[in-house]
């Protein structure tokens, strides 16, 4: 067997990856302008279940530059045209290790199924906003139909006015960088939203009869997203929040706010008095036992929005004030997502919500194989972007809205994945428990999504 054909078979095997509406997955590469090479893994298969989704149009004769702003752009592309995506990650700078690792990620993409009509234009945003600007702008000027990153929040809104009408796909969790307002292109938020992961973790919780929450956040935007989130989901899964907790993120020590979360102080008064009124009627020789009066923890489950050494300080205090894991279940976001977390015996039985694991272990031997390092959690977003550009190029469709918020999605690395209209990503994920040794799935993340009815366009609104 050739090297060439175990290298296919390899990357075939690994990555049986579904555009769930016209195939996705991969490109990228290594060069300032990197063309894929004229052998390339075999792509993935539509699935069955698209066979019927939508078609594409017919070819179109290419929209010069200068005619883009008026003239729609064509839903497809001629099949000898080059297409040029650019990749603007931080090379140089303070992130540099960080763009590397997502480089050689979108790399691997390439190799595996870009065709020789795909270029991706590699810039580096040197990690900063203004180093963004200048990449994308030499991006747009070497002809970039599409721009993939770049990381930050504060670099993609760099980066937003002057892509016009080239769509860009931002690395950024950052809600507030989505922006589809332009006549074309506009911006998608591709990073992990905690959204979605509040939505899924709690709706599960709710659906195995966890229907009171309490919530611990640090004060902040992300804590303020995540208690909104929070408070959708548990309204639309028939739950209910009665208790939140919020501290600041630089304080040290968040005892007494936990403390307050458990009623702390006064159920182990409670309890005290109630030892008394035991004592008291053993000594006076009465028979049968005192009622306990001692209120119960008002919630079944808690949601702890951190992660990382903050989590690992955090979750140990809740036992010690009586918010013990057996009967409180434990909850979390995508934030929980990393090796070891099952060393801290407080979070063991928690469950969190994330990317289905299976198909990205396979993604990180491979790397690893490849490139001799665990890649970082943001090198699948990498993959799956850069996937998705050079797919969609391979089937000549052009990078216009139509074609990027097709309703059935996307399969990549960290599982199913849309653009919305919005300028968010809604996922499909899975419900992880935590385990000693690891996690274990306790809810499969789905393999499609629920097909979108457009609503019938009023007649004063036009459509």
């Amino acid at each position: 067997m050739s090297a060439t054909t175990a290298a296919a078979r390899t990357a075939a095997t690994l990555l049986t990856l579904a555009l769930l509406a016209g195939a996705l997955l991969a490109g990228c590469a290594s060069q300032p302008t990197v063309t894929a090479p004229p052998r390339a893994a075999q792509a993935p298969q539509q699935s069955p279940q698209q066979a019927t989704g939508p078609q594409a149009a017919q070819p179109q004769p290419e929209t010069a530059p200068a005619q883009a702003e008026a003239a729609p752009a064509p839903a497809t592309v001629p099949a000898d045209e080059t297409v040029r995506v650019a990749l603007l990650l931080p090379l140089s700078g303070k992130a540099a290790s960080l763009g590397e690792a997502m480089q050689q990620a979108a790399q691997m993409a390439l190799f595996d199924t870009a065709d020789s009509h795909f270029q991706l234009l590699i810039r580096d945003t040197k990690s900063t906003p203004e180093g963004a600007l200048a990449a994308a702008q030499d991006a747009l000027a070497a002809g970039a139909t599409l721009l993939i990153g770049p990381v930050y929040g504060v670099d993609a809104k760099a980066v937003a006015p002057a892509a016009g009408t080239v769509p860009v796909l931002s690395f950024s969790n950052d809600a507030t960088v989505a922006d589809t307002h332009a006549p074309a292109g506009g911006t998608w938020v591709l990073g992990f939203q905690p959204q979605d992961q509040v939505a899924r973790v709690v709706s599960y919780a709710a659906s195995r009869g966890l229907t009171r929450l309490a919530l611990l956040a640090p004060v902040g935007s992300n804590g303020d997203m995540v208690e909104q989130a929070m408070r959708d989901a548990a309204a639309k899964a028939g739950a209910d929040v009665t208790r939140a907790a919020r501290y600041q993120p630089t304080q040290k020590d968040v005892s007494d706010t936990i403390k307050r979360l458990s009623n702390f102080e006064q159920r182990h008064a409670q309890m005290a008095a109630a030892r008394e009124t035991a004592a008291a009627a053993k000594e006076g020789g009465k028979d049968g036992k005192p009622m306990a009066a001692v209120e119960d923890l008002s919630f079944q489950a808690i949601l702890i929005a951190e992660g990382g050494q903050r989590l690992k300080e955090v979750a140990p205090l809740l036992p010690f004030f009586d918010i013990d894991p057996g009967p409180v279940r434990f909850l979390g976001t995508g934030q929980w997502d990393e090796p070891g977390i099952g060393r801290e015996p407080a979070l063991v039985g928690g469950w969190y919500a994330s990317a289905a694991p299976d198909a990205r272990q396979g993604f990180e031997k491979r790397f690893n194989d490849v490139y001799g390092q665990r890649p970082p959690r943001l090198a699948t977003l990498a993959y799956d972007a850069t996937a998705l550009a050079a797919v969609l190029a391979k089937g000549h469709k052009a990078y216009v809205r139509e074609n990027l918020t097709d309703p059935n999605g996307f399969a990549g690395i960290d599982g199913v994945f849309r653009l919305l209209p919005t300028g968010q990503v809604e996922r499909g994920l899975s419900v992880l428990e935590v385990t000693k040794t690891g996690v274990t799935v306790v809810d499969p993340a789905p393999t499609s999504f629920t097909p979108v009815t457009a609503p019938a366009p009023s007649p004063n609104t036009g459509s």
